[in-house]
């Protein structure tokens, strides 16, 4: 195939520590043909360096921007130079398996999906304990004399299995979710949806593509035949750390789930009250709590609460600074860096 029908988008995820790992695995283990556009949402001088030596050699699309990105700003900055008839969402934390890409395309060629999802796993060992084999997403509708509420289906299945216990059980079928850690799409569902949504600023991005495709009438399928794994970690580096607390923002999280809940008319019932209660949860089991047991060898409660309301306010203050300089008009341009004619998965390797 001398023509790609696949253009696999990498986008930031919650750091870029894992960058090098998950680029090496994309053009070791994907025979398919392929294009490919990294999206380099500010990443540290290392990374970036790293990244224009690599487009230069196996000759992708590299587009950056001097300013932290939420993950459907970058994935929509790589979706606009799409042409082929298939686009793969796949974040910058994510490694593949052999035959990974080809078992997608091949499932959506077969089942005319709109959507593919590979077995999603987590963790290292890299793929054996499965983050996602597909799941829920919707809106369930229930209605008690003149009340109706609106209550939101978010489902995800195996989560936490062992693949070598589950594996036999699993097969090709229809789903109702896929996730942005990795995903293949019908380039011209774009067409009827428009771009993703960029109010949806850090969760539940996934849920929203999903509902918005399966109304339009799409499908969503599970192939795993296709085996990837996300590697999900803190800010091991203190580059990392920036990024990674706007990322998981209590700002951005509750302007996410706002957004959720009017665009789609919810209810704002006990599911979004556990979330906005839980604001900040990320940074304080992956930051906070294990910065306390390295100084102490276990957890104080009173440094521990005294250290989350610094955090909150920290988070606050990086939020609004980002917000001033980068969501008020003033972004920094985007610097490409054009891909080279021949992008096939043999020639790269």
């Amino acid at each position: 195939m001398t023509d790609p029908q696949v253009t696999i988008i990498v986008a930031p995820r919650e750091r870029f520590s894992h960058t090098r790992n998950s680029l090496e695995s994309i053009y070791q283990y994907t025979e398919y043909p392929f294009q490919l556009i990294y999206v380099d949402g500010n990443s540290p001088s290392h990374i970036q360096r790293y990244l224009q030596e690599q487009a230069q050699e196996k000759g992708f699309e590299l587009i950056r921007t001097n300013h932290y990105l939420c993950p459907n700003h970058a994935r929509n900055l790589g979706l606009r130079q799409v042409n082929t008839k298939y686009v793969v969402f796949i974040d910058n934390d994510v490694e593949v398996t052999s035959g990974w890409l080809k078992a997608l395309v091949d499932c959506a060629e077969q089942t005319g999906a709109t959507i593919v999802s590979p077995l999603i796993c987590q963790h290292q060992p890299l793929h054996t304990e499965i983050h996602c084999a597909g799941g829920e997403s919707g809106v369930k509708v229930e209605t008690k004399g003149e009340t109706t509420k609106r209550r939101i289906i978010e489902k995800i299945y195996q989560q936490g299995r062992q693949v070598a216990d589950v594996r036999p059980q699993l097969q090709r079928q229809k789903t109702g979710l896929a996730e942005f850690h990795c995903m293949i799409v019908r380039t011209e569902i774009f067409e009827q949806l428009g771009l993703l949504d960029e109010a949806l600023l850090n969760t539940k991005e996934h849920v929203d593509l999903c509902m918005l495709v399966t109304e339009a009438g799409g499908s969503i399928y599970i192939e795993p035949e296709s085996i990837v794994t996300y590697v999900p970690g803190p800010p091991v580096k203190w580059s990392d750390l920036h990024f990674y607390m706007l990322r998981w923002s209590d700002e951005w999280e509750m302007a996410s789930l706002k957004r959720l809940s009017e665009k789609w008319n919810l209810t704002e019932d006990e599911y979004f009250e556990k979330k906005y209660n839980s604001l900040g949860r990320r940074r304080h089991y992956t930051i906070i709590s294990p910065l306390i047991k390295s100084i102490f060898g276990r957890k104080v409660h009173r440094i521990e609460k005294f250290m989350k309301k610094m955090d909150h306010a920290l988070n606050n203050y990086l939020t609004n600074s980002y917000a001033r300089k980068y969501l008020q008009g003033k972004q920094n341009p985007v610097q490409t860096q054009p891909a080279k004619p021949a992008m096939t998965a043999s020639s790269q390797s």
